[in-house]
């Protein structure tokens, strides 16, 4: 016999595990959205910003924007519960 709170966390654990990989493909779009927005000039620097991932995601970054001549610089919180990123062309 199957207790109902097992099944109740089985539910969530299953969300969760289909969350976590939907939130990492939104939060790289961000990020290079935010490449292309740098590399055509709109911006010389965009901040991606309350990253759920961006740790994790910063080496990704660095190696797109630097495929575009950019860089990819992390910003942290206070408290280092958000993650953020920054897009911004070399200087120098």
């Amino acid at each position: 016999m199957r207790d109902s709170r097992h099944g109740r966390a089985d539910a969530s654990a299953d969300r969760f595990d289909e969350t976590v990989p939907q939130t990492i493909d939104h939060e790289l779009e961000l990020i290079r959205t935010a490449i292309e927005m740098v590399r055509s000039g709109a911006s010389p620097r965009v901040v991606v910003a309350s990253l759920s991932f961006g740790d994790q995601l910063l080496p990704r970054a660095r190696a797109l924007a630097a495929m575009s001549g950019l860089r990819a610089t992390p910003l942290w919180s206070l408290d280092k519960s958000h993650h953020s990123i920054a897009i911004e062309t070399q200087h120098g």
